[in-house]
């Protein structure tokens, strides 16, 4: 039997990259799946390789008029969720001293107030047994030169995932977190730096992974899938880290 058949999935983010490779994942094991995102190209993009596997739905992760205006239609619609995959985010790098304030900004109303918006508004609208998964990053714990405001709002983000847990637990909701290392996905070419900068960058992160590489978007999709699934039934306010060691090793 397919891991989520019969399940209603969102999925914030989903156009690209790893919400995109979980996106096919949760369809294939079953899901009825719903995706969000922002870009028109990516949006369309996407319904154009999801098709029927997916609905595509264009809505701002870190607009809390739109994050209300989604739960109001999937209430209008009847649409329970039995997972939700909070993915969408931003990453801008640059040391404190040379980072404008608007980028903290930003970062954090996608990163942390979008996801906790949206617990405040879809939380009742998941079923009992249901699983939610925050996409954090394993710079929640490490103090790499130029990751401040992205460090800072993934690691709130870690800590919500915990606060949740604790509040969503009488509901039979379960709260984890997936915690990426370097992967290769679309998010490096919106980071503001040159392709040499990021050439630079990648380089320097590569000679730090154990497993010599960056990991893949299907690998950390995988691990969504295992906490949006049965398979992590006793577990909720953990973070699983998808890195190929870099933090442990």
């Amino acid at each position: 039997m397919k891991k989520l058949e019969g399940k209603t999935a969102l999925i914030t983010g989903g156009t690209t990259g790893i919400g995109l490779a979980t996106a096919r994942l949760f369809a294939a094991e079953g899901a009825k799946v719903i995706v969000t995102g922002t870009n028109p190209a990516s949006l369309e993009a996407a319904r154009k390789e999801l098709g029927s596997a997916a609905e595509v739905i264009a809505s701002n992760a870190g607009s809390r008029a739109d994050i209300e205006k989604l739960a109001n239609d999937f209430r209008a619609r009847s649409i329970s969720l039995d997972v939700v995959f909070f993915n969408a985010g931003v990453a801008k790098f640059g040391s404190i001293a040379e980072l404008d304030e608007a980028v903290l900004d930003e970062t954090f109303n996608v990163n942390f107030k979008g996801p906790w918006l949206a617990i405040k508004f879809l939380a009742p609208l998941l079923k009992r047994g249901g699983s939610v998964v925050f996409n954090t990053s394993v710079n929640n714990r490490l103090g790499m030169p130029g990751s401040s405001a992205y460090a800072a709002s993934k690691a709130a983000l870690r800590s919500l995932a915990r606060t949740a847990a604790s509040e969503l637990a009488p509901a039979g909701i379960s709260v984890n977190a997936v915690s990426p290392g370097p992967i290769e996905t679309p998010l490096y070419g919106k980071l503001g730096m040159s392709q040499d900068q990021v050439k630079g960058f990648s380089e320097g992160l590569i000679g730090k992974i154990a497993l010599g590489r960056f990991g893949r978007s299907d690998e950390v999709a995988k691990a969504a899938l295992f906490l949006a699934s049965d398979d992590s039934s006793f577990m909720t306010g953990e973070e699983i880290v998808v890195d190929g060691g870099l933090t442990s090793l």
